[in-house]
């Protein structure tokens, strides 16, 4: 894949840094690129090569959803990413195309639908009600993030996936270190070894239960032979890691809310509105570094006018599609009352987040326990002095430290 290949005048590739960004900075990298063309070129810090960027809604849903853009062709291609790791791995879901992508999804549907979701609110509101009256108890000031935003995902994702109570911690210590790359390659992936030979056990000793749970769901799909166990595991890793994302992403959505104290005001005074609210906060929120995983074209493909030739890598943006003026009237104002809002914030097409319920409901847990429980909440240190995540893949606060 080389510039010579190509018939039509191509841009430049940017470098595309991996930058440790605070707050709700949204990337000025990505800023830049999203005025300078909708369907551009950039070089990440690791992988080879280059690779298209597409950044407006429309196009970024086309490539999303056509069939023509492959996930599995990545293996036999290099790819400028990145993370150092999360290198593509043949067989794992986020590397699969329909119909072998769809079929795995389908084994663990049940437990992210709107009735498998509904199952865990009870425990899960339970839990987080114990969280808030252990921070209340222990009184101000308090890191929020480890008194409430980093045990309550863990919890409600360990429950759905069916992880016993006793492991709760080595599954945070695993998630931590396969989502930053700040530790270097090698212990990440020593990390996501591990996960995977832990669910590995827990999915064989479920073969033959009947459980609701994720790990039983793959169990019994292992049973029947409708996935393999090297997929079931790929597929748990990745539903466990995504679940413990709220943490960072809850996190952005607090920081944001109690630096602009006339959201929170309405959202106490009008809790009717909280569902549209977090649709927003999920829209306008940039909940992860650079981009995510990459595509390759199959055969040539026009997007946005631009020639994308069969071999080419090619990245979406979520947060730039989020951030479409043509879709999004005033895309930079945070508007409750936005209608339609059809943000892309869990993605789009085959792989669209599973968990995307799942991180609606805990969102609206965490407002509804925080907001009306602890109704004078707020930022403990000026905002500047909030320390945020370095090296992480999502992003979000390290510590949000807090009174009342």
């Amino acid at each position: 894949m080389t510039d010579e290949t190509l018939t039509e005048t191509v841009p430049p590739a940017r470098h595309w840094p991996a930058l440790d960004l605070t707050g709700v900075d949204f990337d000025p990298v990505l800023t830049e690129l999203m005025r300078e063309d909708p369907v551009t070129r950039v070089r990440l810090p690791n992988g080879e090569g280059w690779a298209w960027l597409v950044t407006r809604y429309d196009d970024v849903r086309m490539v999303a959803n056509d069939p023509r853009f492959s996930r599995e062709a990545v293996m036999d291609h290099p790819v400028t990413r990145l993370a150092p790791h999360f290198i593509p791995q043949r067989g794992a879901v986020g590397f699969l195309d329909p119909p072998d992508h769809t079929r795995l999804r389908r084994s663990v549907a049940t437990a992210f639908t709107a009735n498998g979701v509904e199952r865990v609110r009870d425990k899960a509101r339970g839990m987080l009600d114990e969280l808030v009256d252990e921070l209340l108890e222990d009184g101000p000031p308090a890191d929020l993030t480890s008194a409430v935003l980093g045990p309550f995902p863990i919890s409600v994702i360990c429950e759905l996936m069916g992880v016993p109570a006793v492991d709760r911690h080595s599954m945070h210590s695993w998630t931590q270190l396969i989502l930053s790359s700040s530790h270097g390659r090698p212990v990440s992936e020593k990390a996501r070894n591990e996960m995977g030979a832990y669910f590995s056990d827990l999915i064989g000793l479920r073969e033959g239960s009947r459980g609701e749970d994720v790990t039983s769901l793959l169990g019994a799909a292992v049973g029947h032979g409708e996935v393999t166990l090297e997929q079931a595991v790929g597929l748990a890793v990745l539903l466990q890691i995504g679940g413990e994302a709220v943490t960072n992403n809850s996190g952005q959505m607090f920081y944001l809310l109690l630096t602009r104290p006339d959201l929170v005001r309405r959202l106490r005074a009008e809790p009717e509105i909280r569902p549209k609210a977090i649709d927003e906060l999920l829209r306008y929120i940039p909940h992860r570094n650079a981009v995510g995983l990459s595509r390759i074209a199959m055969e040539d493909v026009d997007v946005g006018g631009v020639r994308i030739r069969a071999g080419d890598a090619i990245y979406v943006s979520y947060l730039a599609a989020n951030r479409d003026p043509d879709v999004f009237p005033d895309p930079e104002r945070i508007d409750f009352d936005r209608s339609p809002n059809a943000h892309v914030a869990f993605g789009f097409g085959p792989h669209y987040c599973p968990g995307g319920m799942l991180a609606r409901l805990e969102a609206e847990l965490l407002l509804d326990a925080l907001l009306d429980r602890v109704p004078g909440l707020r930022l403990a240190v000026p905002p500047e002095q909030v320390p945020f995540r370095k090296g992480a893949l999502i992003r979000g606060p390290e510590s949000l430290p807090v009174t009342w």
